[in-house]
């Protein structure tokens, strides 16, 4: 039995099940040897001590200084986000910082290539995504690029590759009407740096999704998307870059993007995203790639823990954005 097969067949064991609306464990199903679990549970405010489980150390969320964007720093909502069940560092003992550091710590095995398995070529590049919407992959993708910004020794580039949508920088506080990715492509004298906004977390900055446009997946599947990614990945050892993505049977975006890409992190959503639309989505992602599977909203098997965060359901594309248009090329 393949890899692919035991992952859905673990899968299909769960999606039987009848649980309260909103009742939340996470359970990973693994895929090429990488474990990762996930769940839910409030957290506070923004500034204060946080530590790592893992390590013992501490580090602390403080005021950054600027960094070499252009733009005005980002004050990450955490109250909103607390609202929402998610990851905020000031509980830096919360279940669900726990469980992000269980998700986040053969990743960043991986990136250090102390894995028994060979070394990943870009593995600090990792895309966060899902079959279809409404599964928490933005979700995950902001508490996964919050905890490896408690590291002591890494920082994190938080990337909103869901350009149709935007939705993880308007969790994240990011303006409409930020440029960013789409505008860095369209611009072959622009970089990333000259988008990137720093945030009221010291080690974590944002690359806002930028301009709606008509032809994105033309611009991601370019030699200038694969060009970026390279500089991305090889300037900085130290550096994280979170990838949040359209989810894969919904837009061709995804796909092309997990070209690209290291490390994938594949949310599915327990008792809600159909079996078949798994195999499907994994076959757009491709053998080579390493994939870690994290159930999503499934009972926790001790002590359970309940939330209630809510993704938007309806049609997904295009007209979903308060965004103004990308410049015309070369502006």
């Amino acid at each position: 039995m393949s890899i692919i097969e035991k992952a859905v067949n673990a899968l299909s064991k769960s999606t039987g099940r009848n649980k309260p609306k909103d009742e939340s464990v996470v359970d990973a199903v693994p895929k090429a040897d990488t474990v990762q679990r996930a769940e839910e549970s409030p957290d506070t405010d923004t500034a204060a001590a946080s530590a790592d489980h893992n390590s013992g150390q501490s580090t602390e969320v403080v005021t950054p200084r600027p960094s070499s964007g252009t733009g005005e720093m980002v004050k990450i909502p955490f109250k909103e986000l607390r609202e929402l069940g998610m990851l905020t560092p000031a509980i830096p003992r919360s279940a669900i910082a726990e469980e992000y550091r269980t998700i986040k710590r053969p990743l960043l095995i991986n990136i250090a290539g102390d894995s028994v398995t060979p070394p990943i070529p870009h593995g600090n590049l990792i895309m966060v995504t899902s079959a279809l919407e409404g599964d928490g992959k933005t979700f995950s993708s902001i508490c996964l690029a919050l905890s490896i910004a408690m590291e002591r020794d890494k920082h994190v580039l938080f990337v909103d590759a869901d350009t149709a949508k935007a939705e993880a920088g308007r969790m994240l506080g990011v303006p409409s009407t930020s440029p960013g990715l789409i505008d860095v492509l369209e611009n072959t004298g622009a970089s990333a740096a000259d988008f990137t906004l720093p945030t009221n977390v010291e080690k974590l900055r944002v690359l806002p999704a930028g301009g709606v446009h008509a032809h994105a997946n033309e611009l991601l599947a370019s030699e200038r998307m694969q060009q970026l990614m390279l500089e991305l990945s090889d300037e900085d050892p130290n550096r994280v870059i979170v990838f949040d993505s359209p989810p894969l049977l919904l837009t061709t975006e995804a796909a092309v993007l997990a070209s690209f890409m290291g490390q994938i992190v594949f949310v599915v959503s327990a008792d809600m995203t159909p079996q078949v639309a798994v195999a499907q989505a994994i076959e757009h992602i491709g053998e080579e790639k390493m994939v870690g599977m994290v159930l999503n909203r499934a009972r926790r098997r001790i002590n359970p823990y309940y939330y209630t965060y809510g993704y938007g359901a309806g049609a997904y594309g295009y007209g979903h954005r308060d965004r103004q248009p990308a410049s015309e090329p070369g502006a």
